[in-house]
């Protein structure tokens, strides 16, 4: 299985209790799962609402295999601009 690093900003990091971690996964259904189950309902709903990035690119597809050693960010929507 992959290790890839979470980065997580803002209501992400509150509801993950932590800025960044390493997850195994091998795609990115895996892995945002697995966010879910290492974190709860909290970030589930934040995740809903957040944009994914893979290694700098905005990703949606759940199919879509995560590289080795990725970087992915979870970012919510935020306030003001």
């Amino acid at each position: 299985m992959t290790m890839a690093t979470v980065r997580y900003f803002a209501a992400a990091a509150e509801a993950a209790g932590t800025e960044s971690e390493q997850v195994a996964a091998d795609d990115l259904g895996t892995l945002l799962d697995r966010l879910v189950e290492l974190h709860g309902a909290e970030l589930e709903r934040v995740l809903r609402r957040s944009s994914v990035l893979h290694e700098g690119q905005y990703v949606r597809d759940r199919q879509l295999p995560v590289a080795h050693d990725a970087v992915l960010d979870v970012l919510p929507p935020f306030a003001g601009g």
